[in-house]
């Protein structure tokens, strides 16, 4: 029998408990083992529950030397999931009328594994990103040193691509920064209010010129007579420039991208009044496979035509955190053939007079 305090008290522990006799019949298991493994644990055989070799090893190392055992073991069922497993032995030198206990915890670290995962395929990423360009530059060097020495043409024509590619690079890292520091604030809300009309009105003028370049016309369409919201203007900034500059690249040519700003209330998971910023593009469209994907870092729909327009797989990315981080909500919809919008959906907080 387990002691009622001591139950209630593993009870309370946020890792899964049990406690097993030295045939490794469970004894006990708390509330959270009982979630992750179901109630019908109790009076069977542990290996019933937990059919994992590595965890049975290190069950049995402990009944039989006494010694604290750990290990990690991944699991596909019940529950698909990776734990930290310890055991030790809570009861020694056991009477012949009583028997030795086992206490084996479970601590889940799915979350720190799917952690070093997108940990690892981001330094991968990085370095496949990093390492094309780098490649292109050291060949166009080493021909620029040798048959093309001479050739003023070839030399002027590979110094453009040169400088393309680096540009493209400083790009990377200036957003793989502004990534960075963006996931390093995702806990702490921003303070403080931006005027979003006036943000946009400065942000289609910075970009008239690209968007004449690019042969679009960009429509900014402002309901409300106030469109302050709570907020940090230069990382609210970077949000608009990069959905407005994406649809200004990839709006069809001779197009509309168009910009409305209105008011809702009610809106799920936002107190109060809520100000939306809808940005709606002429373009190709995005099939439905790929629309909830677009925020994973280095993800592109169209690996060849980003890099062409000087992408770095990163805008959507930093454009998702900062939004996330004002508690407000991103919404893509898109059809193919059709174009695409982008509402972007922030608390507007309390009134303020401009």
């Amino acid at each position: 029998m387990i002691n009622h305090s001591i139950s209630l008290a593993l009870n309370a522990v946020q890792e899964a408990v049990f406690i097993i006799d030295a045939q490794r019949n469970v004894l006990f298991a708390n509330t959270v083992a009982m979630t992750f493994f179901g109630s019908q644990s109790i009076d069977r055989d542990f290996i019933q529950t937990i059919r994992h070799p590595k965890c049975i090893k290190a069950i049995d190392e402990t009944i039989n030397n006494g010694t604290q055992t750990a290990t990690i073991i991944s699991l596909e069922a019940p529950i698909k999931a990776s734990f930290k497993v310890q055991v030790n032995l809570i009861t020694q030198n056991a009477t012949p009328t009583e028997t030795n206990q086992i206490l084996i915890s479970l601590q889940d670290i799915s979350d720190l594994n799917e952690a070093e995962k997108m940990r690892t395929d981001f330094v991968a990423n990085v370095s496949h990103e990093l390492r094309s360009p780098l490649t292109a530059l050291a060949g166009f060097i080493e021909t620029l040193r040798g048959p093309a020495k001479d050739d003023v043409e070839a030399r002027e024509r590979f110094l453009g691509l040169m400088s393309h590619e680096a540009t493209r690079m400083v790009h990377m890292i200036s957003d793989l920064l502004s990534l960075s520091k963006v996931e390093a604030q995702s806990r702490f809300k921003p303070t403080g209010r931006t005027n979003i009309g006036d943000l946009l009105t400065r942000i289609k003028t910075t970009l008239s010129e690209q968007a004449i370049k690019e042969k679009k016309n960009v429509n900014l369409e402002i309901l409300p007579t106030t469109t302050f919201v709570n907020g940090n203007e230069e990382e609210l900034t970077k949000v608009f420039q990069n959905l407005i500059e994406n649809a200004i690249k990839y709006g069809g040519v001779d197009s509309t991208i168009n910009i409305k700003v209105d008011t809702r209330k009610n809106v799920a998971g936002i107190d109060g009044n809520a100000l939306l910023v809808e940005i709606t593009d002429q373009g190709e469209g995005i099939a439905k496979q790929h629309i909830a994907r677009l925020t994973e870092r280095f993800y592109r729909v169209d690996t060849h035509r980003s890099r062409d327009k000087g992408g770095t797989g990163l805008g959507l990315a930093i454009v998702k955190h900062i939004i996330n981080q004002h508690r407000g909500r991103l919404q893509i919809k898109s059809e193919v053939g059709v174009g695409s919008t982008f509402t972007v959906t922030l608390p507007m907080g309390l009134e303020t007079s401009k």
